[in-house]
């Protein structure tokens, strides 16, 4: 499930709170960042189980219209094909599903509120008057449906993400990352007719598909090791690099940006010098000033060429320099 750059991303926030409280073990920033990671997928679980309330309320808005006073013909007769999808009840059938979201206490009893808003904006949306129109009944109908709806109705909703950042730190910025996979993960689901937990790191499901992969999760806690025992020496580097510039004038994002570069390209031959610049310039806009990615892509150029020199930093292969 979690690839590298969403992987860097999590070191990434737990080397600036290190940055930031030098009383953090490392331990403890390893710790924090299985719970980070850990913590993604049960954002997954969180944010597929809405299939369900969503299937509840069109169901209990359905019968609340049919049975009022002086229903019209069409509240009468109602159209029932998004009531009766297929998806909520095979997850809600799905005990491997069911006990998951018991065990981690995800649910989403208490926002009835949420539940209502995006039902009243799912119904208004030509994708679902398309799927209402479709004569089509299957499992692949309706999980083309709650692609679109993930697709659509969660990633600017405002009283989603107040939700989701009152019940876990470690949820904020994960929500575009969890909804793309998700759409990609439904597929699954329409193919094989069942839903299965995925792995929580990409090179798990490499080895389930036969193929070799190096361990995600042991590169992103060498990654957090190396940059973590080092952090106080790549600080005065960068520091040392840029003329004129006094060390508290400096953005700690960069810093840690910069050092889990080095860090990267030392302890990684594997890795491409250009490859680990372009993951953490690209980490740099969204996690940084508009300034910054100049600053770390020049910065850390330099202080690779440096190490390169010194004989810190060994590439082989081709393509590796």
């Amino acid at each position: 499930m979690l690839n590298r750059r969403i992987l860097r991303i999590k070191a990434f926030k737990v080397l600036f709170s290190y940055a930031e409280n030098r009383d953090l073990t490392l331990k403890e920033a390893l710790s924090v960042l299985d719970i980070s990671c850990e913590a993604t997928r049960d954002l997954y679980l969180l944010m597929l189980s809405i299939a369900g309330p969503l299937t509840a309320e069109a169901a209990r808005r359905t019968e609340a219209a049919r049975t009022k006073f002086n229903p019209t013909e069409e509240e009468l007769h109602p159209n029932l094909k998004f009531v009766n999808n297929a998806l909520a009840p095979l997850l809600a059938s799905d005990p491997d599903f069911q006990k998951l979201l018991e065990r981690k206490h995800l649910s989403w009893e208490q926002d009835d509120a949420l539940v209502h808003q995006l039902y009243e904006s799912v119904r208004t949306r030509p994708y679902y008057a398309a799927y209402m129109a479709d004569p089509e009944i299957s499992l692949a109908q309706d999980v083309k449906l709650f692609k679109k709806i993930f697709e659509y109705e969660f990633e600017d909703n405002d009283a989603l993400w107040q939700i989701l950042e009152d019940r876990s730190i470690y949820w904020t910025d994960d929500l575009p990352y969890v909804l793309a996979f998700l759409i990609k993960s439904l597929d699954d689901v329409a193919r094989t007719g069942r839903w299965t937990l995925p792995p929580l790191y990409q090179s798990e499901v490499l080895e389930a598909q036969g193929k070799k992969a190096d361990s995600d999760r042991q590169f992103v806690q060498k990654l957090l090791q190396g940059t973590f025992a080092r952090f106080g020496e790549y600080y005065d580097k960068v520091a040392g690099s840029v003329r004129g510039w006094d060390r508290d004038r400096l953005y700690v994002t960069d810093i840690v940006l910069i050092a889990m570069g080095l860090s990267e390209a030392e302890n990684f031959p594997e890795i491409p010098v250009k490859v680990t610049i372009n993951e953490y310039v690209e980490i740099s806009k969204f996690f940084s000033t508009p300034k910054s990615r100049s600053f770390v892509n020049g910065i850390l150029d330099r202080l690779i060429k440096d190490s390169i020199a010194e004989g810190r930093i060994c590439k082989s292969g081709r393509g590796l320099e």
